[in-house]
């Protein structure tokens, strides 16, 4: 097999892919026997010249070597091998009872798979409500301002990026990476993530793929459990030996994989009451702000703002504060969606954004967030989640106490007053939006950050800082504000058989590197036992 990278095709170019390969391998279309995308990125720097930019494998009837002479070295085609699938041998030690799953999040959900596909009947528990249930109760949130405290944004199937944007971009570099998104594919994800260089699900189709691998899971032989929350954990001699289940079940347990999410602050409080290692993290907070996306589109693609062959366009900026060394950052940024209320907790608000597969609201929206050291909130391992819930309880407050956003224009906001309602899009939040000052509602040192950020951004990306612009607080779960410690088998250093996983222990960041540290703890847990 042959790979080809950097392979430019124009953007007004609609011709095959097939017959794409060979013309660049300078061979006839029949003797391609077949073509596989491996990566495709969209090379916007010169806007007057936007093109596709591909890699692939492909097969042929001319011999590799040959094609390569008749090529006369071009650094761009290689021979490769097929990669053999990646093999796991379990130990032969056996458990004496099923390993226990916390959380059906992106981590929750590979490990258990991937113990199940092994034979291991792994027990899941999860808190919130299945993804059918869940999705009818953040619409009741949404549309009535009635809260749910076992069912909302942050807990349920799925986790928190089910109701996101249903990113897959991801840092870590994982060879794994593969396997998942062919995991998520075969489950009903669209299957052009395995090759894009930016791939996204979308809320809409993300619910679907959870809902099916939880099938997948039960038929291999695990079991799940919804409104099962682990409220305490039994530790004997530096060892895990059972979890107890809202108050008043106890099971027990060797092997417990600890999925819970970024937002299970009392989950933390009693880990941390039991002894688990644990300390506290950078995070960061801030605002999400709204904008036309045909203003994002004209900045990122110039006079191919409207081509039919673009998506949506997104963004990504940066602002280092000299003075201060503070930075301001774009977050979590989606094209085509909208900004939804993501509280986990009574009296607080929390923003997030959204996105369904085919991001056509027309509007785009990102979080505009400033860093947060632990030295910021104090020495406390749990002072962090103190931080975030006070400045949740002084958005409800602003907002109006019902679960409505406080929100105000940028032209306010850098000029230090309230009030301007000319907005330059209508207000996506739900339940509702109050208009109100938003260096109310967070600390000075990220209002000040995000005020020398905005006309920075509006050079980069013109009318960015919109007088008319909106901005909606408070986004503050960005990451988890503690990282519970393990060891590189991913083990907690001091609590055998505990295995703190995915974003909720700090060891990810997005839907992507959580599943991966899933399916990567799972993996060191059967090469074990």
């Amino acid at each position: 097999m042959l790979r080809v990278i950097n392979m430019r095709v124009s953007l007004n170019d609609n011709t095959s892919i097939h017959n794409l390969a060979a013309k660049r391998l300078r061979i006839p279309p029949q003797a391609v026997l077949g073509v596989v995308i491996i990566r495709k990125a969209l090379d916007a720097r010169r806007k007057n010249n936007i093109s596709f930019v591909y890699s692939l494998d492909v097969k042929t009837t001319v011999p590799e070597g040959q094609l390569l002479s008749s090529l006369r070295g071009d650094k761009d085609v290689t021979i490769i091998k097929e990669q053999e699938s990646v093999k796991i041998t379990p130990r032969e030690i056996k458990l004496e009872d099923r390993p226990v799953v916390i959380g059906l999040g992106p981590a929750g959900m590979l490990a258990a798979l991937t113990l199940a596909q092994h034979g291991y009947r792994p027990l899941v528990l999860e808190r919130g409500r299945d993804v059918e249930k869940r999705t009818q109760d953040i619409a009741k949130f949404w549309n009535t301002g009635e809260f749910d405290e076992t069912s909302n944004v942050q807990f349920g199937e799925g986790g928190a990026g089910t109701f996101s944007d249903g990113k897959l971009t991801t840092r870590v570099n994982d060879p794994l990476m593969h396997h998942v998104l062919d995991l998520f594919v075969k489950a009903g994800a669209p299957p052009e993530i395995m090759y894009l260089h930016k791939p996204h699900i979308g809320t809409d189709k993300l619910r679907g793929v959870v809902k099916k691998i939880r099938e997948q899971i039960i038929e291999l032989g695990g079991q799940v459990e919804f409104e099962a929350k682990v409220t305490d954990v039994t530790i004997e001699n530096g060892k895990i030996k059972g979890v107890t289940v809202n108050d008043n079940r106890y099971i027990p347990c060797s092997i417990a994989l600890f999925a819970i999410g970024h937002s299970a602050r009392d989950t933390y409080t009693m880990l941390y009451n039991r002894g688990i290692d644990m300390e506290a993290k950078p995070f960061a907070i801030g605002v999400r702000i709204e904008h036309p996306q045909e203003l994002i589109d004209q900045s990122q693609y110039g006079i191919s703002a409207s081509h039919p062959n673009l998506s949506a366009a997104d963004y990504s900026l940066v602002y280092h504060a000299k003075e201060t060394r503070r930075t301001a950052y774009s977050f979590c940024m989606c094209p085509g969606g909208l900004v939804v209320a993501a509280a986990s907790e009574i009296g607080g608000v929390v923003t997030n954004g959204m996105s369904l597969y085919n991001r056509a609201s027309g509007v785009s929206n990102s979080a505009l967030v400033v860093n947060v050291n632990p030295e910021d909130f104090g020495s406390d391992v749990l002072a962090g989640i103190d931080f975030q819930r006070k400045y949740e309880q002084l958005a409800f407050k602003y907002g109006g106490n019902n679960y409505h956003a406080p929100l105000q224009t940028v032209g306010d906001f850098l000029a230090n007053k309230v009030g301007s309602t000319a907005f330059q899009t209508k207000p996506s939040y739900r339940p509702g939006v109050c208009t109100a000052d938003l260096r109310q509602c967070l600390p000075d040192f990220v209002t000040d950050t995000l005020a020398e950020a905005l006309p920075d951004f509006d050079r980069k990306i013109k009318g960015f800082a919109h007088p008319d612009a909106i901005m909606t607080g408070v986004e503050t779960r960005t990451s988890a504000p503690v990282r519970i410690k393990r060891n590189h088998e991913y083990m907690s250093v001091n609590v055998q058989g505990f295995y703190p996983i995915g974003e909720g222990a700090g060891y990810a960041g997005g839907i992507m590197s959580a599943a991966l540290d899933g399916l990567n703890s799972a993996i060191a847990i059967i090469k074990t036992i």
